[in-house]
């Protein structure tokens, strides 16, 4: 079974096709309209459906008609050789009906226009339909209203291509009836199914024309003669499984010559481009809190069961429906059914922290667009931890203060404890630089990934740790005395270093003390000669 989305339209012109793309308008449902004149219409609906058929609103808002709405219209090809019918024998379970042009059925109704108009949601509202025709032929009245899910052309050029699914909704009325019968058949993909008969049970109703109506009454139809219009209303709920999502792309109204089902078709409106659908549209755009878009991140449609609203919770269950968005940020959960959902990012992009859970409404036919859905970068902290070898120490080394340490571009001092924290780091790998003190020797800088999320005030501490250890340098002096003044030379040296300040003349005997700074723990050789 379908069920029809939120409401389509028509631009309201009297000499062309309405555009097939306007939406059908929606209207909220409480009661039913006054009315202060015969109506059969269903009960809930503000639709007037009139005994003696018409178009203008008879009574006060909230009472609406075919004049005070936007209806998907459709005008038959004018009477002439273009006017199209059908021929050959096409009945109703002709797959692929024959066309043909020329000349107007005989004895049958000539057709003109075709509307369509839904009338509030798809648990509540209502389908209206209306035909007009030329003139009234004797006999029965058969119109038979197809929504084909399809809008490719069948082989014949002009009807869809019949999907699985479709629906037929049949007004046949009885030769001077008022009230008619109408039914509804899904095709099977072979033929038409069996007539559900929807005015038996309460859910449907129509009427046609008794009295003439003006031009002036007509909403840009024409002067209407007695039985020559005739509209019907299906309460949506008879036609839709709220547990399916359907669209139907297309529409056409045809007539049938007799009141059998499988009577020869005779002429038609041809199809109309139309919206109807039981299901709702989800479009995501998502973005850094850069704003720049945001690929990867997958979102799924949780149904908010009872309660509705508030948060999600235990009761809320994960649907099939769900999407990923492309490079642009964007994604697109297409065919999702009429009710309250939660969209919930059930994959978030490495380095980002996750959107919280969004309620939405979806309406049939409507689209739901979060535009933008913000996943903030995820931050962390480096700690750094500075200590400084100090043989005087209880434990050898202590914390050293008032070290710089400098991490993408921001610098700050150890504190007493030798602690500089960094936060508000994206994630990624930073170098830790340290401008070493004077008199100790540093390890150099250090590359730190930042992966977890953190600030400096976290306690505990769920950051980026780094250690440094300063060690002090030393500076040694070699001296040599002559213990007789004068009496001997000597020369100095010590391996792989060089004395500060320098020693000009490194091979004589004319040295008294060298002194060797900067060294870092260790173990050096030097060596004296005196006098040889």
């Amino acid at each position: 079974m379908i069920r029809l989305g939120p409401q389509g339209g028509r631009l309201r012109t009297r000499l062309i096709v309405a555009s097939a793309t306007a939406a059908l308008a929606a209207l909220s449902l409480t009661t039913g309209a006054f009315a202060s004149h015969p109506e059969v219409s269903l009960p809930g609906s503000n639709f007037e459906i009139d005994t003696d058929a018409n178009l203008k609103a008879d009574d006060p808002a909230p009472s609406i008609d075919w004049a005070t709405v936007t209806e998907v219209r459709k005008a038959d090809t004018a009477s002439g050789p273009a006017d199209e019918s059908f021929g050959q024998g096409t009945k109703e379970d002709t797959a692929v009906p024959t066309v043909v042009d020329g000349g107007i059925p005989p004895n049958k109704s000539d057709l003109k226009f075709f509307g369509v108009y839904q009338e509030g949601g798809t648990a509540t509202g209502f389908l209206n339909l209306y035909w007009s025709r030329v003139q009234d032929p004797t006999g029965t009245t058969n119109m038979d209203f197809e929504f084909n899910q399809s809008k490719v052309a069948s082989s014949n050029g002009v009807t869809p291509v019949r999907t699985t699914g479709d629906l037929l909704i049949t007004y046949d009325l009885a030769q001077g009836g008022t009230h008619p019968t109408l039914s509804l058949r899904t095709w099977t993909g072979s033929a038409w199914g069996p007539a559900a008969n929807l005015t038996g049970s309460g859910k449907a109703t129509g009427s046609i024309n008794t009295s003439a109506i003006p031009a002036a009454e007509a909403d840009g139809l024409g002067a209407l003669d007695p039985r020559t219009f005739g509209e019907a209303q299906i309460a949506l709920s008879a036609i839709f499984d709220p547990t399916s999502c359907e669209s139907f792309g297309t529409a056409y109204l045809k007539s049938r010559s007799s009141d059998q089902f499988n009577a020869a078709l005779k002429d038609f409106v041809p199809p109309q481009t139309v919206n109807i659908t039981n299901c709702g549209t989800v479009k995501i755009h998502k973005v850094d809190d850069t704003g720049a878009p945001l690929a990867g991140a997958e979102f799924t449609l949780y149904k908010d069961n009872a309660p509705v609203g508030g948060s999600r919770g235990a009761e809320d269950t994960a649907t099939a429906f769900k999407c990923t968005t492309d490079a642009n940020g964007d994604c697109t959960i297409s065919n999702v059914p009429a009710g309250d959902y939660w969209v919930v990012e059930t994959v978030v992009p490495p380095g980002h922290d996750g959107a919280a859970d969004q309620h939405i409404t979806i309406t049939a036919g409507g689209t739901v667009t979060l535009d933008p859905v913000t996943d903030p970068r995820k931050r962390g902290a480096i700690r750094v931890s500075k200590t400084e070898k100090h043989v005087a120490a209880p434990t050898g080394s202590q914390p050293q203060a008032g070290v710089s340490f400098t991490v993408n571009g921001v610098t700050k001092q150890t504190d007493a404890n030798g602690q500089a924290c960094f936060d508000n780091l994206l994630f990624g790998s930073y170098t830790v630089h340290e401008t070493v003190p004077a008199n100790y020797v540093g390890e150099g800088d250090k590359t730190v990934t930042v992966d977890n999320a953190a600030t400096c005030a976290d306690s505990p501490y769920a950051g980026e740790t780094v250690s440094f250890v300063n060690v002090p340098l030393t500076t040694i002096t070699v001296s040599s005395t002559s213990q007789v003044p004068g009496g001997t030379g000597s020369r100095i040296s010590c391996t792989g270093l060089t004395p500060d300040p320098a020693d000009g003349t490194p091979n004589a005997f004319d040295d008294t003390s060298e002194a060797y700074k900067d060294l870092a723990p260790g173990t050096y050789t030097c060596t004296v000669v005196i006098d040889p």
